[in-house]
């Protein structure tokens, strides 16, 4: 069982914050100051890292209209009807001269940069760029050629596996230790891309089933719209939990539909950050202040009737009353029967020195 991860300076796993990753996926409209814009919303929110996409249509795809590459698909927007998967990637693209450029800006506001590589040059490219770990798409986690590229840089893996069957994720897992990958996490990741979840679909329940599982660090990958729940996964466990984001939900990206804004980020980041709190650490007894002030109203054994010196505690005399200033009433069985050494008067706690 693996419970932890580095990625960067941060551990990420059991018993650490949650890894909070801000993906600016399509997002930024071909506009670098978008981009940049949602980097520093990913700071300002909170976000422990932002994650780009590295591919480019030719890497992709080909550029072809026959039927199996365009898009279609009625539930898909109309702005993708009858394009090519070519032509939606040409405008979805992150330039690759952006990427260090981005990772300068994310580095110096305390971010954790990395991407999503799509083919082997990718990685080449990124590993150049010495970013701390990759990403794995639900698209390409069955993909073992990538696979294996990535794992033999030997670098914490992040993996999302969408609609992966049981047998291919555990094909997955085992090409990626087979050729050198230590260190990975695996993110259960819902894709439908809606902006309004049927929550029957979601599962969460699955993130814990990963981590038993596989023994890895378990996370999740939301690719739909609201807070709610990324915010639950992190509260049942997850190690992880990645979303898009968009600079406004008015910007016309193939993305926003199913992206959060910045001000959602920052809702879902300090949500996660007061979960972990009220989470706390194993603990018995007081909690703080006002629970040991509390402690004094719990019930203790007191004299409910007048008692001369020399006669008998009886369950007449003595109870287990409000508050705590007497003996605890663990010692009533003792104590019934023995006598007063003095006089008691109604009300008195009692304390040892008052028994013979």
């Amino acid at each position: 069982m693996v419970s932890s991860i580095k990625i960067g300076n941060k551990l990420v796993g059991d018993d650490e914050p949650c890894f909070v990753v801000a993906e600016v996926s399509a997002n930024h409209m071909q506009s670098f100051k978008m981009a940049a814009e949602i980097v520093r919303a990913a700071a300002r929110a909170g976000a422990d890292a932002v994650k780009l996409q590295t591919y480019t249509p030719d890497t992709l795809t080909i550029d072809s209209r026959k039927e199996w590459f365009l898009v279609g698909g009625k539930d898909n927007p109309d702005s993708w009807q009858g394009k090519t998967f070519y032509d939606l990637y040409k405008t979805a693209y992150t330039p690759w001269d952006w990427h260090p450029k981005l990772k300068e800006i994310a580095e110096s506001l305390g971010l954790i940069f990395f991407s999503t590589p799509f083919d082997e040059t990718a990685v080449d490219f990124l590993s150049s760029l010495n970013v701390p770990c990759f990403k794995v798409a639900s698209y390409e986690c069955t993909d073992v050629l990538l696979l294996k590229k990535i794992a033999r840089t030997g670098k914490p893996v992040i993996m999302s596996i969408g609609f992966a069957t049981l047998q291919e994720v555990e094909l997955s897992l085992q090409t990626l230790q087979k050729y050198g990958a230590c260190e990975i996490a695996v993110l259960h990741c819902v894709t439908s891309y809606s902006d309004t979840p049927d929550p029957y679909s979601i599962n969460l329940r699955t993130i814990l089933d990963i981590r038993e599982r596989f023994g890895v660090v378990s996370g999740f990958s939301d690719n739909n719209a609201g807070i709610e729940a990324p915010c639950l996964a992190a509260a049942m466990g997850a190690s992880i939990v990645e979303k898009h984001v968009v600079s406004s939900h008015a910007d016309p990206t193939y993305d926003a539909r199913f992206s959060i804004d910045p001000q959602e980020l920052t809702q879902m980041v300090e949500t996660i950050r007061r979960q972990e709190a009220l989470k706390g650490q194993v603990n018995y007894g007081p909690n703080n202040l006002a629970e040991e002030h509390n402690r004094g109203f719990r019930r203790s054994l007191f004299a409910v009737a007048d008692i001369k010196r020399g006669q008998q505690f009886t369950s007449e005399n003595i109870r287990s009353i409000r508050p705590a200033n007497g003996l605890p009433t663990r010692f009533f069985d003792e104590i019934i029967g023995k006598a007063a050494n003095q006089d008691i008067e109604r009300g008195t706690p009692l304390s040892w020195n008052l028994i013979s």
